[in-house]
């Protein structure tokens, strides 16, 4: 039995025990019974009526339970909708108190969520409009009254993040387009002028509209400005180089160019009306002073002339050069002239520095190999014989590598240029042909020469009995090994008997040696200019036996062709 039964059955019974408890007091009393009828039946109204309120008290809860939990569900309803989350599933068989409760509670919790949503949606498009205010641009697209969902305040916080980052990505790019504008202006000596030019000057960073637009026309500003530092400079630059120029004509002394120095640096307004102004007073000289700036002009050409590899005839085209009627239009021919010549030269600068390049290896090239055969460079106790061959071996490999490419450089001039490329009236290759050619009979020269001089000095030795010789150590009697004694004594003997044929064949007498042993000269006759004695003889000796057989005979030396003369 539950507690409350229990409790109703003790309510009944202390009403029972309370009417009996009335009705003996009655009877004490000695109430009469209609009276006892009359008090029981108010006390039987008094019990009703109390508990009909009682009962009426709990009706009008139920009702109120009732309404609130309708009440309750339609709120949720409505708050589910707005917050699109699904539907409250309440659970069943739960008293109606507990019903109403757990709506409730569950209406709270979605009016919470609701407050705490249009909150995040309020600092969201507040953000949002001032970041439309500085960067000019569209409002996010979402409702203000409306409650967003979590994925909308999702995606609202992250157009907020892009915003922020676009913002400050272009508030960097505005302060360094600010910072370069403003270095223009003064290296322009410009100031603001248009009311967006003082809005980037003179206004605060933070309160100027970072709109595309805007650092678009700022870009297209700093773009328009340092097109005119730049032709700004190039006219001070080309100022510069005319002052340059004059002064060096017109020999300008030192002092007087340090004073002016400051404007040679600097490109500013002030600079360039300067410079304009220092032209203008060393033109006005130059008319003055027309043959010394013509002749100054000349030497340059004649460098030029150089460094283009310019032929007699292409020289000499230029009449200008050699008159002696010094005018202005004179100078203004040799001003154009040496333009033309500077303009050709930087076209065509690689092309010339390489040429030059393959004459001074080619200089280089020939004064080693000139070194190479001088006697007199055994004597270097420097080092220096090893690095000249070094040297000379690394041009001889070095010098085909250059001509190879100065090749493929100079086809490409010839196709543009519509001519041949030509060093001193020739053609370059036919040019470096011609050097090869040249030292090739140099050598053969050389070593002709070399051969006639040891033939003419190897007859003299056989005719007159003497040679150069080189001093050397003389070893002591009986202490020759037998091999270099077998070798020499066959050598002496065979040189004995030629000499005293020749000599007795000119009819002279002949000077024995007044010891048995053979000369030391007798030696060295086959090998009059080898540095060792165990080599062979030379079989051109043979040759040279013949013409003083010849000359003998009566044929002059000078008769005989020499090849390669």
């Amino acid at each position: 039995m539950r507690k409350s039964e229990v409790l109703a059955a003790e309510s009944v019974a202390c009403l029972n025990k309370a009417l009996c408890h009335l009705k003996d007091i009655w009877e004490e009393i000695g109430i009469p019974e209609d009276q006892r009828l009359q008090r029981t039946n108010v006390v039987k109204n008094h019990i009703k009526n109390l508990l009909d309120m009682m009962i009426a008290e709990e009706e009008s809860l139920k009702k109120r339970l009732i309404t609130s939990i309708q009440e309750c569900r339609k709120e949720m309803e409505k708050l589910c909708l707005e917050l699109k989350l699904p539907m409250f599933e309440e659970e069943e068989s739960i008293s109606m108190l507990q019903q109403e409760k757990d709506i409730r509670t569950r209406v709270e919790v979605l009016v919470k969520e609701k407050s705490q949503r249009m909150q995040q949606l309020k600092a969201l498009v507040e953000k949002d409009q001032d970041l439309v205010d500085i960067l000019c641009c569209m409002p996010y697209g979402i409702a203000s009254d409306s409650v967003p969902s979590l994925e909308q305040l999702e995606n609202f916080r992250q157009h907020i993040t892009s915003q922020t980052s676009e913002k400050e990505k272009r508030y960097v790019e505005f302060v360094d387009l600010k910072k370069q504008i403003i270095l223009c202006m003064e290296d322009l000596d410009q100031v603001p002028e248009t009311s967006f030019e003082k809005d980037i000057v003179c206004e605060d960073e933070e309160s100027f509209c970072l709109s595309r637009e805007n650092i678009t026309s700022l870009k297209l500003l700093l773009c328009q400005l340092e097109e005119r530092k730049a032709e700004n400079e190039a006219m001070c630059e080309n100022q510069r180089e005319r002052i340059q120029q004059l002064w060096n004509r017109l020999q300008v002394p030192e002092e007087e160019r340090q004073a002016f120095s400051e404007h040679m640096v600097t490109s500013k307004k002030r600079n360039l009306e300067a410079l304009r102004a220092e032209v203008q007073r060393l033109e006005e000289l130059k008319l003055q002073n027309i043959r010394n700036v013509t002749d100054a002009i000349r030497s340059e050409i004649a460098v030029f002339w150089e460094k283009c590899f310019f032929s007699i005839d292409q020289r000499q085209a230029f009449a200008p050069y050699f008159s002696e009627d010094f005018t202005e239009d004179l100078l203004s021919l040799h001003d154009a002239e040496i333009l033309r010549l500077k303009q050709h030269y930087e076209e065509h600068k690689e092309l010339f520095e390489g040429v030059h390049q393959w004459e001074d290896s080619w200089r280089l090239f020939l004064e080693l190999e000139k070194k190479a055969t001088d006697p007199t460079r055994f004597t270097n106790r420097g080092g220096n014989l090893l690095k000249e061959e070094k040297q000379r071996s690394e041009l001889h490999k070095s010098l085909p590598k250059l001509e190879k490419k100065l090749k493929a450089q100079i086809d490409v001039w010839e196709s543009e240029q519509g001519r041949e490329f030509l060093v001193n009236s020739q053609k370059f290759l036919q040019y470096v042909e011609q050097q090869w050619e040249l030292h090739r009979i140099e050598k053969e020269k050389e070593k002709l020469e070399r051969h006639l001089k040891k033939s003419k000095q190897t007859e003299e030795d056989m005719l007159y009995g003497t040679a150069v010789r080189t001093p050397t150590k003389r070893r002591f009697l009986g202490t020759t090994t037998p091999g270099k004694s077998r070798k020499l004594n066959a050598t002496s003997m065979s040189s004995a008997n030629s000499n005293s044929t020749m000599r007795s064949a000119y009819g002279g007498a002949v000077c024995r040696s007044p010891v048995p042993r053979p000369p030391l000269s007798a030696n060295k006759i086959p090998t009059a200019r080898m540095t060792g004695c165990s080599k062979p003889p030379n079989p051109g000796l043979q040759g040279c036996n013949k013409e003083n057989m010849a000359q003998v005979k009566g044929t002059p030396l000078s008769a005989r062709p020499v090849q390669g003369l």
